[in-house]
């Protein structure tokens, strides 16, 4: 089987990508997988390292809120145009796979056009722009929430799979993280990070919490700040002293986050839809502070998904301080049992059969290729 993945500008379109090439790459040995996207996108040494090529488009996402840059936009389709067909005469796939982002939709609606096979995937509960506009052409539509299914129009073709988690998240919990780490057993492990591009805002206010619990015994953080804002936020740390703490590790990056995950107690960070699944996943407590500068405040509907449930603890950013994240954070210290209620309400909502079904619908529409 042959199979173009397309998703773009973050890593909340492009692991899921690569959660279901890794299902189809384990299935078949053989398959041919191809990814593009964007000369600009961040995410193409996470594509490459994981063994994948990537096909490069020239286009640009509309621009909602800068209406004159939309002209270049306009000029570039008829070259973007050219560049997918292209790739198509090339790599002959038997099938695309779009999770989102504005090449995606590009890909996906030439895909349809082309008479080739052609689903979607959407992992939030609002679904994107590039995946509305290219639902008419796809032969499926997976969500990961029953509440976005009626933000399409064609129903019918919408499928409740929940979002492709890579495996490495869903065996993390039987790994003995913590023991290869140095943790000590008693200490309570804090996972921070604003998601693939880190957050200004949320940094802010973790480095005041991590002043105010500096003194408090009993827990190790790991801080991942983003890497375009990890300078700002090391020399924050050298300015106030923090640099010194021994418990307190901080990096800009993790490319085996699932480590991470594995040995915390508790999470916190965006509330992006990936970062969502993950977590109830690895079963694991957290508290969710959504973005509000995204399409459709669609961070707070997906961390509604879990605190509703009891597995989370919502803090919107209006009014968020270091001060009320530090309450919040040693209630759950000094209350292990809300902690574990937490963990496990959070994993009664973890799906781990995602990519199976994806990969059964992909078989169904292709069947392997001999």
């Amino acid at each position: 089987m042959k199979v173009i993945f397309s998703g773009s500008a973050s890593g909340g379109h492009i692991y899921p990508a690569l959660a279901i090439a890794e299902k189809l790459r384990r299935k078949q040995p053989d398959a041919e997988i191809l990814f593009t996207g964007t000369p600009s996108d961040t995410f193409s040494d996470s594509v490459a390292e994981n063994g994948y090529q990537v096909a490069y488009i020239d286009v640009r996402g509309i621009r909602r809120k800068r209406i004159l840059e939309n002209i270049r936009l306009i000029r570039d389709i008829p070259k973007s145009g050219r560049q997918i067909r292209k790739i198509f005469e090339e790599f002959k796939p038997d099938l695309v796979i779009g999770t989102g982002g504005y090449v995606s939709g590009y890909v996906v609606r030439a895909a349809g056009k082309a008479g080739i096979p052609a689903f979607i995937h959407e992992q939030n509960v609002i679904p994107g722009l590039a995946n509305k506009l290219a639902e008419k052409y796809t032969k499926r539509i997976f969500v990961a929430f029953e509440e976005c299914r009626t933000h399409f129009k064609r129903p019918e073709k919408v499928v409740v799979t929940g979002n492709p988690v890579r495996r490495a998240f869903i065996t993390a919990g039987a790994m003995r993280y913590r023991e290869r780490m140095g943790i000590d057993p008693k200490s309570m492990v804090l996972l921070i990070f604003g998601g693939s591009q880190g957050a200004e805002r949320l940094n802010e206010v973790v480095l005041d919490m991590m002043e105010r619990l500096k003194d408090e015994a009993g827990f190790v953080l790991y801080f991942i700040t983003g890497r375009w804002l990890y300078p700002t936020v090391k020399a924050r740390m050298e300015e106030s002293g923090l640099v010194h703490q021994e418990n307190y590790h901080v990096m800009d990056y993790a490319e085996a986050i699932y480590e991470y995950y594995g040995a915390a107690d508790l999470i916190i960070g965006r509330s992006g839809a990936i970062t969502v699944s993950e977590i109830a996943v690895c079963g694991k407590a957290s508290i969710l502070i959504p973005s509000p500068n995204v399409t459709g405040n669609h961070q707070y509907f997906n961390a509604k998904t879990l605190s509703d449930k009891g597995g989370a603890i919502l803090m919107e950013e209006a009014g968020l301080t270091g001060q009320t994240l530090a309450d919040e954070v040693l209630m759950l210290k000094n209350n292990k049992v809300a902690l574990n209620r937490m963990a496990e309400a959070a994993a009664a909502q973890g799906r781990t059969d995602v990519t199976d079904i994806i990969y059964d619908y992909m078989t169904e529409e292709c069947g392997p290729k001999e």
